[in-house]
């Protein structure tokens, strides 16, 4: 079965508190999606944002992001009020987010949240410490996680934000009985960030429940790598290369690639593959069950590292200074199905890519993606759509890319466009000149590589929604290696109209992607 989907970040979807959420707008872009033919909802992780506002540097590699919690579904249930939100600043711009804005206004709300939901609890069972039973069953079941995250946020939050790296010593190194007491005497505090994540967790599988009852799967996102400031870092030890004083050795990047001329820094601890494998891969384990649970498909972000992985030495200026290291290969993948069964993941097996990479793709009988974005630089390359094979995922661009419409006027090169506009037939010759490409006009070029990407024999098309939009470099998502100005583009509201959802319908038509209309019940 083809199928096609609409990549379209949760921070991304319009309303008026600052960033996208699980509210009326989610449920309103699901209509639109099933109204549209999509099959698939592709989202960016879910985790809270970390340095530089980016979701693949996360505090946890298992919390939610508080920032998606409904505000108007906690005004509903009496723990906010109309003024209260009413009084919040959420930054000014509604097509950006005003990260800054929020982290100063959000937590102040979901905290008075806490206090009536508290309160609440308490006069309704005459005892402060009881809770409905629905939390109890989210805590005891995710308590591998949620008591260290708890723990580990109220710490952070004590110590104004800092690196756990920079906290003092006994709560540094773990110390059991230090921990003890900080936990005995900050009850409340620990109380407050499981309670974003009972709330995160019931608003968000509420969502999903819905979209599956539309005929739509969420695709999510797994960055392979945790944050070296993250909950999983301070708890994790062994699971990490560790130097002789327990600080990082080496931190995770890539080489100089398509993207940045010096490689990509990305500071991310680096795994110690052989403690893994003595445990049979337990982390992980726990990792993708988790992963599985809260989405239907995974993407797996940077996949190749698997195979053979960057590793920098900690505190190199640039990542040149780094070499390559054998990662674990098909060994986590067989112990990952032996204990899960069949994995719903899509491998994210782009960048320089080797034989072994290639091998491990086949090996493991993921589907790999293929950038249309990539296809032009000149010769038979694979991301040309006649390569591509039935079991790969297609895209326009990804998160990393500009857009189509930005592409085409400014990022693509001569080459690239000529050979686009040959290609696709963009022109009325085969061979065009500079002035005829040049002619072009966007939208065309822009319609051409969509209409290229449904029509590829790739099984699944995803299609993100600023090119359904046509918008330009104002919605890129994320440039790799920029500090700042990411992640911060958000829809206008009203951008889901019906007659969107009927163009992209009749676009997936005619390449046999598109879904069935559900009857109603």
């Amino acid at each position: 079965m083809r199928e096609s989907g609409i990549l379209m970040p949760v921070s991304s979807l319009p309303g008026p508190y600052g960033i996208g959420c699980f509210g009326a707008e989610a449920v309103r872009f699901v209509d639109f999606l099933a109204a549209a033919g999509q099959t698939i909802w592709q989202i960016l992780p879910l985790s809270p944002t970390g340095y530089g506002d980016s979701p693949y540097q996360s505090c946890s590699a298992f919390a939610g992001n508080p920032y998606f919690i409904d505000l108007e579904a906690l005004r509903e249930e009496g723990l906010l009020t109309e003024s209260q939100l009413e009084g919040a600043d959420f930054g000014t711009d509604p097509c950006c987010i005003d990260y800054g804005a929020l982290y100063n206004s959000r937590y102040r709300l979901l905290r008075a949240a806490y206090g009536v939901w508290v309160d609440g609890c308490a006069g309704q069972h005459g005892c402060k410490t009881y809770y409905p039973d629905d939390y109890y069953a989210f805590t005891l079941a995710n308590e591998d996680w949620l008591d260290d995250y708890a723990l580990y946020m109220a710490i952070k939050s004590e110590q104004k934000m800092k690196p756990w790296t920079e906290w003092p010593e006994e709560y540094r190194l773990r110390d059991p009985q230090a921990l003890a007491r900080y936990a005995a005497d900050n009850e409340e505090e620990i109380g407050f960030w499981k309670f974003l994540q009972y709330m995160f967790s019931k608003q968000w599988q509420k969502v999903k429940a819905y979209a599956n009852s539309k005929g739509i799967q969420i695709l999510g996102d797994m960055p392979i790598y945790v944050s070296a400031d993250s909950v999983d870092a301070w708890v994790g030890g062994s699971l990490f290369e560790l130097d002789h004083e327990g600080k990082f050795s080496r931190v995770a990047g890539v080489p100089p690639d398509y993207f940045a001329v010096d490689g990509q820094m990305w500071g991310n601890p680096l795994y110690n593959w052989e403690y893994h494998r003595q445990t049979g891969f337990a982390w992980w384990i726990k990792r993708v069950r988790y992963a599985t649970h809260i989405y239907d498909l995974v993407r797996i972000d940077h996949f190749r590292g698997f195979d053979t992985y960057w590793a920098i030495p900690a505190g190199s200026p640039t990542a040149k200074t780094g070499k390559w290291e054998n990662g674990p290969g098909m060994e986590l993948f067989r112990a990952l199905e032996n204990a899960l069964g069949k994995l719903p993941i899509i491998a994210e097996d782009l960048g320089d890519l080797c034989d072994s990479v290639r091998q491990l793709l086949a090996d493991s009988g993921f589907p790999g993606m293929k950038v249309l974005q990539f296809a032009f630089t000149g010769g038979d390359n694979e991301y040309l759509p006649h390569n591509h094979p039935q079991n790969s995922v297609v895209y326009p661009g990804t998160h990393d890319n500009t857009t189509l419409t930005d592409w085409w006027e400014n990022a693509a090169t001569a080459k690239e466009k000529l050979k686009a506009a040959s290609y696709l037939h963009m022109t009325p010759a085969v061979k065009p000149t500079a002035a005829q490409v040049k002619a072009v006009k966007t939208d065309a070029a822009r319609q051409a590589l969509i209409r290229a990407a449904l029509a590829s024999p790739s099984r699944r098309a995803i299609i993100p929604m600023y090119d359904w939009l046509g918008l330009g470099a104002e919605a890129h998502l994320n440039t790799p290696g920029r500090l700042g100005g990411n992640w911060a583009w958000r829809a206008k509201a009203g951008f889901d109209t019906a007659a969107l959802a009927e163009e992209i319908r009749q676009e997936c038509e005619v390449s046999c992607r598109a879904q069935a209309p559900l009857l109603a019940e």
